[in-house]
């Protein structure tokens, strides 16, 4: 009974984070760490490695789709990305030495609002659009969005994927495929470095749950990747929209649990 119930909860952990890896470059570890730690009764330490496990290989496979596609900045990703991780020490030095804080909401709560966001105001820039901007631009953007984004998630411990994604869209002013492809692409290498120090730190999780998670986000990602690169922009909107909103609610639930 129990592996069935192992079973059941990582499915629906793996299809939510999945979906909202492959449509919107979600972080998994918002949907799968309160998951295990509510229904199977696991220790937030070890959620959190298995949650970041299974975005390592979600991200990959998304990014690879998007990038397949023509709808990934690997240039502009690759700054952005070393001022994520930069800034994500920074934000947890600085952390450390605050009084501790109720944090623990931020994901969801950012994960509601761009959620609505993408329903009341879609993102409809052009991939010409994007290309007015000039290189020496981009690139300034890229390294303080980043240092921005890393610093937040350093700091409050949670919403890289959503950070990324707004910033990307409403202030860097990418059309939304690039800018889910570009997010993705970050987000599996700062996944790779955060499950790596989770399991040198405290050791190898649980392998059932584990191997569970990463094959059923791998698996929705690959689906909602392949999916958003075919849709149009009205549509991968709504779609983005109406995924965040649902997880973003139903996160909400399942915390009141914890």
């Amino acid at each position: 009974m129990e592996i069935v119930i192992s079973l059941v909860v990582c499915f629906i952990a793996g299809m939510g984070a999945g979906l909202g890896t492959g449509f919107a470059g979600m972080s998994a570890a918002a949907v799968i760490s309160p998951m295990l730690i509510t229904f199977l009764g696991m220790p937030a330490y070890e959620a959190v490695g298995i949650a970041l496990a299974s975005d390592v290989l979600a991200s990959a496979v998304s990014a690879y789709t998007y990038g397949r596609n023509k709808n990934l900045d690997v240039k502009n990703g690759m700054v952005m990305m070393l001022s994520v991780l930069l800034f994500t020490l920074v934000g947890s030095f600085v952390a450390s030495r605050v009084p501790n804080a109720a944090m623990g909401s931020f994901s969801t709560v950012m994960t509601l609002l761009v959620g609505i966001k993408f329903i009341v105001r879609p993102v409809m820039t052009t991939k010409e659009r994007m290309a007015d901007v000039r290189p020496q631009k981009r690139f300034a953007q890229s390294v303080i969005s980043g240092m921005a984004v890393g610093f937040i998630c350093g700091f409050v411990g949670a919403g890289g994927g959503m950070m990324m994604l707004l910033i990307l869209t409403s202030i860097l002013g990418y059309e939304l495929k690039t800018a889910v492809g570009t997010s993705v692409f970050i987000m599996t290498f700062t996944a790779l470095t955060g499950a790596g120090s989770h399991f040198v730190i405290g050791g190898m999780p649980a392998f059932l749950p584990l191997a569970l998670c990463i094959a059923f986000t791998f698996l929705w990602a690959r689906i909602a990747a392949r999916f958003a690169n075919k849709a149009s922009a009205a549509t991968l909107n709504r779609a983005t929209g109406v995924v965040l909103t649902i997880l973003g609610a139903a996160i909400f639930l399942v915390n009141i649990f914890v």
